[in-house]
């Protein structure tokens, strides 16, 4: 009686080993996705956010608003700044107004004549002073206005002679600099301005979001992290026995173990595995001293691979 118990629990053990063997002939892999981070350039906090972990979003969807007042500044500062050198540009390539023009004129025969008052004058003192009719402090005073009246018809003589001839090329080529200058720093504040907005670089599925609302993203902080949801494939681990199934550019077929649902699919890399790489299959029964190589798949309907189960097993046989 004894030894029909050993008999039978001889029998089960091999039947459960049997079972939990894998068939040599079928490789087990995994699903993969690649992953990005999405991270912010500037400091703000975090205003809004749009999206929650595990929704799917589309390449240029915002993901958050960060609220960063200092931008709106810059931005007030800079669109100043090219306002002034727009009209400063303007002023430079039509030179002065009518009323400019007028009020120049003005001036100038107005100072021409205190200029010829203080000259008149001049003439009348030398005689004066030649005969030592007055002193020679009072003949001082009177050259010195002569000479302050010449200067002043002398500078906005040269003014209006600029003014009616226009502007010199290289003044000119100073105000456009200084618009083009302005205008960059317009352009670099408005992009400092957009940075508030997080945007998806890819189709994206969200796994992580690392911030909530008030908290402050700094530059370079992880913001969100996302699968690329086209960038599904499927990793297998070989033995070098088993390399000669395969080859790069190969049309197979690969089985999602928890659906059943089979993905035609094509080899596009074969590469060896270093001493410590990750292995994909659960059985690894091959011998130590072999090499070992992972092989990747693309699935040729991305689209419907997309919502497969990351990490879930799949299968392919030989």
């Amino acid at each position: 009686m004894i030894k029909n118990h050993y008999f039978l629990l001889i029998c089960i053990s091999l039947i459960l080993f049997s079972c939990s063997t894998p068939n040599e002939d079928i490789l087990q892999g995994k699903v993969e996705r690649n992953y990005v981070s999405v991270v912010g350039k500037i400091p703000g906090r975090i205003a809004e956010l749009r999206v929650a972990e595990g929704d799917f979003v589309k390449k240029g969807d915002t993901l958050a608003i960060l609220d960063i007042p200092e931008t709106d500044a810059k931005v007030a500062q800079a669109l100043g700044a090219v306002r002034s050198a727009t009209a400063q540009h303007d002023m430079a390539l039509h030179g002065a107004t009518i009323g400019q023009l007028n009020q120049l004129r003005a001036k100038h025969a107005a100072l021409k004549e205190q200029y010829i008052f203080a000259e008149k004058s001049l003439e009348r003192v030398k005689i004066l002073v030649k005969d030592s009719l007055i002193p020679p402090q009072e003949y001082d005073e009177i050259y010195a206005k002569y000479q302050g009246a010449k200067a002043q018809f002398n500078a906005v003589e040269a003014e209006l002679k600029e003014a009616e001839s226009g502007v010199r090329e290289e003044q000119k080529g100073m105000a456009e600099g200084q618009q083009k200058q302005a205008e960059g720093a317009y352009q670099e504040a408005m992009i400092a301005f957009n940075e508030r907005y997080i945007l998806a670089p890819s189709d994206l599925k969200i796994t992580t979001s690392t911030l909530e609302l008030g908290e402050l993203a700094l530059p370079g902080y992880t913001l969100f992290k996302g699968e690329i949801a086209t960038s599904t494939y499927f990793r297998f681990t070989v033995p070098e026995s088993k390399l000669n199934h395969f080859k790069e550019g190969q049309k197979v077929n690969v089985k999602v173990r928890y659906n059943d649902e089979n993905f035609e699919g094509t080899i596009r890399h074969i590469e060896p595995l270093g001493a410590y790489a990750a292995i994909s299959t659960a059985y690894p029964d091959f011998d130590f001293q072999e090499g070992l190589y992972e092989i990747t798949i693309d699935p040729v309907d991305k689209e419907s691979a997309k919502t497969l189960f990351l990490q879930s097993t799949v299968l392919l046989e030989l």
